[in-house]
């Protein structure tokens, strides 16, 4: 698959217009991306709640966590995914079912579906692939 292109103004735009983030796939062990990303996400000021069933009713990185989207008692303006590709499908269609919707949908590094994409744009979702907001934020100096 052919790399995907987003203007900075763009990942800009939205990493400045979200507030609340779920992070689903975080990882209670602190050596892994999802744990360390939630982690910095939140200690920039944005509300981040983990989501990961087998961990739900915990904390993860300090963070309140929950079996799915859904669980959660808040909007979410963006859902980070840190799962494999084939799982993203799924991830959208729980986003796509919360009132009101997330504004973003954002998949890591390596982590794609164009299918889901569509889907998710087709509805108005912003979506955002194979990138890291980390990454993003430190490149673009946010």
């Amino acid at each position: 698959m052919a790399p995907l292109a987003y203007s900075d103004d763009l990942i800009r735009d939205v990493l400045t217009g979200v507030r609340t983030i779920a992070v689903v796939g975080a990882s209670p062990k602190p050596e892994r991306a999802s744990f360390y990303v939630a982690r910095f996400l939140a200690e920039r000021g944005y509300e981040v709640f983990a989501v990961n069933p087998g961990h739900a009713g915990a904390r993860i990185a300090g963070l309140p966590t929950f079996a799915r989207l859904g669980d959660i008692p808040q909007a979410i303006d963006m859902v980070d995914v840190f799962r494999a590709s084939e799982h993203v499908g799924t991830v959208v269609e729980e986003a796509l079912a919360l009132g009101p919707r997330p504004k973003v949908i954002w998949t890591q590094l390596d982590v794609r579906d164009d299918a889901a994409a569509a889907r998710a744009e087709a509805e108005g979702v912003t979506v955002i692939m194979d990138r890291c907001p980390k990454i993003e934020i430190a490149r673009l100096g946010l």
